[in-house]
């Protein structure tokens, strides 16, 4: 798979792409990512890319013609192209899976107010938003689209490790022990030192419904009896 990034601060993701299971993905040569600096596509000596909203209003927008150049560079229309907004649709763990399917994926970082809308309109397939709040910049929102989607292509991760994941079955993970058996006056449920397979796997569901029901009930409405 490969993912292109468009943005103003290509510099951000050095650390955060050679890191962990996106760096694992990259290091197999299941995952690739490229990086477009937008101002190389900007045409003025100062490298402009961002403008004054027409209408008025605080800040600045990212503008149309050097996107639309760095888009088209990308490959414009034949890809699906991701901008990265609060307007857009929320994120999910389904939405990473079809994701994950796709052979190519362009990803448009917007910063300050956003991009021009003529760009939505013309070159995104997607407008995705990563939760009801607002980050400063696309490159944080984007890290995480490519961070879910890197982990669900084929190969990355054990399969069995994502099947056991939170959301992968509507319901969120059980809770994890590891060594010493006793600390901060705590100790290890006793099923899991049992050695009885069907004993921990019956827990750990039961555990699974418990936190769904506590933390995020909403998620129940939509489990299957």
């Amino acid at each position: 798979m490969t993912i292109t990034i468009i943005t103003l601060f290509p510099e951000v993701f050095a650390e955060f792409l050679q890191s962990s299971i996106i760096g694992r993905g990259i290091e197999k040569k299941l995952v690739k990512v490229k990086l477009i600096r937008l101002r190389d596509f900007a045409r003025d000596k100062h490298k402009t890319c961002d403008d004054a909203p027409f209408g008025g209003g605080a800040g600045m927008v990212l503008k149309a013609e050097p996107l639309a150049r760095a888009i088209r560079k990308a490959g414009g229309k034949k890809k699906r192209v991701i901008y990265p907004s609060p307007s857009g649709r929320l994120l999910n763990q389904n939405l990473v899976c079809r994701l994950a399917q796709e052979k190519e994926i362009v990803i448009v970082c917007g910063h300050y107010e956003g991009i021009d809308q003529r760009i939505i309109d013309t070159f995104v397939t997607d407008e995705i938003s990563i939760g009801d709040y607002i980050v400063s910049a696309g490159e944080t929102a984007a890290m995480v689209i490519v961070d879910a989607v890197n982990r669900m292509v084929s190969g990355v991760i054990n399969r069995q490790s994502l099947e056991e994941e939170s959301f992968q079955d509507g319901l969120l993970e059980y809770p994890h022990y590891t060594r010493p058996r006793k600390i901060l006056g705590l100790e290890v449920p006793v099923v899991l030192l049992s050695g009885n397979h069907a004993e921990i796997e019956k827990w750990r569901l039961e555990q699974r419904i418990k936190k769904t029901r506590e933390n995020r009930p909403e998620l129940l409405k939509h489990k299957k009896p």
